[in-house]
């Protein structure tokens, strides 16, 4: 009879998994993906170098997870921003302003996870955000083409201008310095996000309220 995982049993390795990605995230935090590296989060995670391979047969599969994990958590973050918005252009708007206000939140770790120059084979784990984040962008951009929000214009090529403006102007090598406080952050974002409006066609963004005051979670006061 084979053998069957008992509830605790699972529990138990679901949260050393979830341990050892906690772990890998406040590596690649600190100091970048090279700092991903399995003795070091290993350490961290308070287990031997041999139970993270029993997770993630390689540093690619580690990274691979990592990256996963930290792109669910950040589209589901804008799809919340979206789906609390009243309208399909304030919805974009916002989702474009969450963006921006957590990777300027954490720099380093979204650098890590997006832009950073790696190897190819982790930079290939990381194409799929890249992917997804154009193409939920390009889906709020039809929402408000649909409604006539917006000037006609191909949606796809303008969500792949967006994501790559979003990085290098965080992110990239022209980025600022990553020690601004909250006051310079607010205005990163405002800027960005007015900005990528005025792109798209809507040229009165701050009449109509679309750019706000938004709160940049772990910035330094």
């Amino acid at each position: 009879m084979p053998y069957r995982q008992t509830a605790n049993v699972v529990r138990r390795l679901a949260a050393r998994h979830d341990a050892i990605l906690a772990a890998a995230c406040e590596a690649a935090a600190e100091g970048g993906m090279a700092a991903v590296q399995i003795a070091a989060v290993a350490e961290r995670a308070g287990v031997a170098a041999g139970t993270i391979y029993r997770y993630f047969p390689s540093k690619t599969d580690l990274v691979t997870a990592l990256v996963a994990a930290f792109s669910q958590r950040e589209l589901e973050a804008l799809d919340a921003a979206a789906a609390a918005a009243p309208g399909p252009l304030s919805a974009l708007a916002a989702a474009l302003t969450t963006c921006a206000a957590r990777a300027l939140a954490r720099p380093r770790l979204a650098f890590a996870l997006i832009a950073e120059p790696v190897e190819a084979d982790v930079d290939g784990a990381r194409g799929a955000y890249r992917q997804d984040l154009a193409a939920k962008f390009e889906m709020l951009i039809r929402a408000a083409l649909v409604s006539r929000h917006l000037p006609d214009q191909d949606a796809a090529l303008a969500a792949r201008a967006l994501v790559g403006a979003l990085i290098e102007a965080l992110l990239g090598p022209l980025a600022p310095a990553r020690d601004l406080d909250a006051v310079q952050a607010c205005a990163q974002v405002q800027t960005l996000t007015l900005m990528a409006l005025r792109a798209l066609g809507v040229l009165d963004a701050r009449a109509r309220g679309l750019v706000v005051q938004t709160a940049i979670p772990g910035a330094q006061a």
